[in-house]
């Protein structure tokens, strides 16, 4: 395994004050969790054990900075993946400031009588919130948990918000913390998302990344559910990495739980600056990885292909370079995008990685100046004029980019209608030739240059436009009139003889304009 330049390897992260909740499984910690930091992080399901791997956020507990933690449910009987999630969990205890022991005020367990016991060594940082105390009437049921000794004992409703408030004091006075008017700024880092069909090694990327395990790493597809984050710094750059659960054919998801995971990881884009495509290497490009790297590009994100599991490959000469050859054939759509072969498992070619990242990022925050830009157009359109269409050549008058990250520009043209596309492609590609877009996708949107339709500045003058309308009035189609109804005589005659009239001081008003 190489050797990384990567720092605060700290399990999540101890910079902030760690607050962590715990419970049994559907005692409601995913809705308290996302009722504390005002957003749908972590999936809510009545199904039991939705939440696997513990979940961190930043959360502002009085405008002051912490690391909100929601663990996987607790469980007495486990198989399977139940023993990795209890342990995760359990594992927060000795990290945490504080402790948010979740019970539900309806049913007491096995499980929350274990959870009693297995957090007396921490009493002097645990907090008992007696939630889905829904209803007045549940008041009285709150006094009942004083009886497990614990000194903190807070009722309230996650899902409605009651005692919310109380619980923050709380926690604020367990801290040693105050309430503070002013919003600490939010650090800088780039947000790197790590997408791609289940088993494809995006866990195993983001616990070598992290250097801890935040994500479940397991052979079941579908083991994460949840977009896990972790933050570590390479070269003196702060990085997020954001592990989505494997997104799947649509005909395949089945449950409603990992609907919801897969809407949450593409959602995920969007808060990405990066996105990190995994490809399983032997398996190749699949129709699901072209339509992921179709939702990539339309929101103009960076995106690097990763063709993961090269410790797998059998060693044959030019392997890798038939693979990526293969890769380009079947994906137009990012041929832009750079291609990374890596191990994850066996940390090859991390960093290489990482250095590709931060050049992807660096392109989209590039911003060119709009007389560079069109100086640059002058030479373009000298060297390959735009083509001539039906109603003669087409012309790209000028140009501005319009944003960075996403990376778009704006040209005017003189027609817009059937603007061959190929020469926007053309566009596309001298931008990225000349201006270093080498790595990321580029938009163009084209607008029509529209010209005053008159042509004096301020119009015509009211004689001329009563003018104006006599001849429209003249030139007009007639009605045709009734049948039976007498024509008067000479009609033709003085319609013709006013439209003279009209054209005559017309001419005579052009004339005397001209001379002066």
């Amino acid at each position: 395994m190489e050797k990384l330049d990567i720092r605060n390897k700290a399990d999540i992260d101890t910079a902030l004050p760690l607050i962590s909740i715990i419970g049994r499984p559907n005692a409601g910690k995913s809705t308290l969790f996302n009722r504390l930091i005002g957003k749908r992080r972590a999936i809510t399901d009545p199904t039991p054990g939705v939440t696997r791997d513990p979940i961190p956020e930043r959360w502002l507990l009085g405008n002051n900075p912490v690391t909100l933690v929601d663990s996987g449910g607790v469980k007495l009987d486990k198989e399977g993946i139940d023993y990795a999630v209890t342990d995760k969990s359990l594992s927060l205890l000795d990290q945490s400031d504080a402790i948010i022991f979740l019970m539900d005020c309806t049913d007491v367990t096995a499980e929350d009588l274990m959870l009693v016991e297995r957090l007396r060594p921490y009493t002097e940082k645990v907090v008992l919130a007696v939630n889905k105390v829904d209803d007045p009437k549940r008041d009285d049921l709150v006094w009942n948990f004083f009886s497990y000794g614990y000194q903190r004992v807070v009722g309230i409703s996650a899902a409605h918000g009651t005692g919310i408030e109380d619980l923050e004091d709380t926690l604020l006075g367990m801290l040693d913390l105050e309430r503070t008017e002013e919003e600490p700024e939010e650090p800088e880092t780039i947000k790197i998302a790590v997408l791609g069909k289940p088993n494809t090694g995006k866990s195993t990327l983001t616990n070598l990344l992290t250097g801890r395990d935040i994500s479940i790493v397991s052979p079941i597809a579908g083991t994460t559910r949840d977009v896990m984050r972790g933050t570590f710094v390479y070269k003196g750059t702060e990085y997020t990495v954001l592990d989505t659960a494997g997104i799947r054919r649509r005909s395949k998801v089945e449950e409603d739980v990992e609907y919801y995971s897969v809407n949450r990881a593409i959602k995920t884009i969007d808060e990405a600056d990066v996105v990190l495509l995994m490809v399983d290497i032997l398996e190749g490009i699949t129709e699901q990885d072209k339509k992921i790297a179709d939702l990539i590009v339309r929101r103009g994100k960076g995106v690097i292909i990763v063709l993961n599991k090269t410790d797998l490959l059998r060693g044959i000469p030019n392997e890798i370079d038939a693979i990526k050859d293969r890769v380009r054939f079947l994906f137009p759509v990012l041929s832009f995008a750079p291609l990374m072969p890596i191990s994850a498992l066996k940390g090859v070619d991390i960093g290489k990685l990482l250095d590709m990242v931060w050049s992807v990022w660096k392109q989209l925050g590039k911003r060119i100046d709009t007389s560079q830009l069109n100086a640059a157009l002058k030479e373009w359109t000298r060297d390959n004029e735009p083509p001539r269409g039906a109603a003669g050549h087409y012309k790209v008058l000028y140009g501005t980019q319009v944003s960075a990250a996403p990376v778009r520009f704006l040209f005017f043209v003189n027609r817009i209608h059937d603007f061959p596309d190929s020469y926007v492609s053309y566009l596309k590609n001298m931008i990225r030739r000349d201006f270093g877009f080498t790595y990321i996708p580029v938009e163009i949107s084209l607008r029509e240059r529209r010209r005053n339709p008159s042509l004096n500045e301020n119009g015509p003058s009211k004689a001329e436009a009563r003018i104006q309308g006599v001849i429209k009035a003249s030139s007009a189609p007639k009605k045709k009139s009734p049948k039976g109804t007498a024509r008067k005589p000479g009609g033709k005659a003085r319609m013709g003889k006013a439209r003279e009239r009209a054209e005559t001081v017309i001419r005579n008003s052009k004339q005397k304009k001209g001379h002066k």
